[in-house]
């Protein structure tokens, strides 16, 4: 079991609240990471095998995507122990809301994460009765509905074409394989598509899709409405390999969109790809990005290249006791040239000091955060 107080260093968290409900059996976390730059806000995640440790890195995640696209939030994320596709899913995400009332929305206003829907927001807008407990609320409550306009995805594409025109890599028919074919993965396909890129393999959680001449995403869209995430196995152009491999296909852009902690040291070596652009949290490790650079990869960081959901939800923040839904136009607008200045940016640093794209966005976002906790008297001046 990890010491939650092990966690602690010069950033945060500030504050780490783990709560439980015997009726509902309903266990959580949320972690408040650093607030110097303003409140709290990231996404809450439900899964079976949430983690104290695993929140708590998502949440330092946070504090630096925020900081990296320059936005006045914090920091923050939530876990629930349990199984999103359970019956009682809403007992015990109403239990979850009521116990972290105290801290919501006043330090922490939830939004989504893996295992919650739009309508969760709702509920937890309803459980708490105030409409800035939550974000990324349907449409029609008058939210920003991020899975619906695939305003992650989107930006994971607009980053991935800045990076690769940065890298003199034309993103026109430059070959992309995508891991994650859900809101996040099946958005930049369809984004890329339309820069003119081919997507080469898509993959789920059932296995792999690859056409070495292309796969068409508006087919790949009604399979999967067909079959759900068994599409891979069932459609029939191009050919079923084994998860994992989609990794390590022969392409040009290597795009992680679904889960943390698969590129390891191993896989490193064996990737194909002469851009990664992390569509998903926390997708590389450390000494794999060592590999990466060695080989001459470059590894856009997931604090940039994912933050086209932070951008939407900023838009959502500050629509969220106001009687106007926010423009989609501008959302997307701004998604797009915050995400490419911030690739090349971070790009532009990484090879004038001969540092890694990671450590010259952590940089530039440490940098920030530390002048915002000077500024408020948070740590000791000099």
């Amino acid at each position: 079991m990890t010491d939650a107080l092990s966690l602690i260093d010069e950033w945060g968290p500030e504050k780490t609240v783990v709560v439980s409900h015997r009726r509902t059996g309903m266990k959580g976390v949320l972690v408040i990471d650093n607030t110097a730059r303003g409140i709290g806000k990231g996404g809450t995640r439900m899964s079976p095998g949430v983690t104290v440790e695993e929140v708590s890195r998502l949440a330092r995640v946070m504090t630096w995507k925020w900081a990296a696209v320059d936005l006045f939030y914090g920091g923050a994320k939530a876990g629930i122990v349990a199984d999103p596709a359970s019956r009682d899913k809403e007992a015990v995400l109403r239990a979850f809301a009521r116990a972290l009332s105290n801290e919501v929305p006043r330090e922490y206003v939830m939004g989504l994460d893996m295992g919650l829907t739009e309508s969760d927001a709702a509920i937890i807008q309803d459980e708490l009765g105030d409409r800035g407990a939550a974000v990324g609320t349907p449409e029609h409550l008058g939210g920003v509905a991020y899975d619906k306009l695939g305003v992650t995805g989107y930006g994971v594409a607009e980053a991935a074409d800045a990076a690769a025109q940065h890298q003199g890599l034309p993103l026109a028919g430059s070959r992309v394989a995508l891991q994650g074919f859900g809101a996040v993965g099946s958005a930049a396909a369809t984004r890329f598509a339309d820069l003119g890129a081919t997507i080469v393999a898509v993959s789920t959680a059932h296995g792999v899709l690859h056409d070495p001449s292309g796969l068409d995403v508006g087919a790949l869209l009604s399979a999967r409405d067909e079959h759900g995430d068994h599409f891979v196995t069932r459609h029939p152009a191009g050919n079923a390999l084994p998860s994992g491999s989609e990794l390590t296909v022969d392409c040009d852009i290597l795009v992680p969109a679904a889960l943390q902690d698969v590129i390891t040291g191993d896989t490193a070596h064996q990737i194909k790809a002469k851009l990664i652009v992390e569509g998903a949290n926390l997708p590389t490790s450390a000494d794999a990005r060592t590999i990466l650079a060695g080989r001459g990869i470059t590894v856009l960081p997931d604090f940039v290249a994912n933050a086209g959901g932070v951008v939407a939800a900023a838009f959502a923040m500050d629509a969220r006791y106001s009687g106007f839904r926010p423009g989609t136009a501008s959302i997307f607008a701004s998604v797009s040239a915050r995400l490419r200045a911030n690739a090349v940016t971070v790009l532009d640093e990484a090879r004038q000091q001969d540092i890694t794209p990671h450590a010259a966005g952590r940089r530039l976002a440490e940098d920030r955060v530390r002048a915002a906790m000077r500024s408020k008297g948070r740590i000791p001046l000099g």
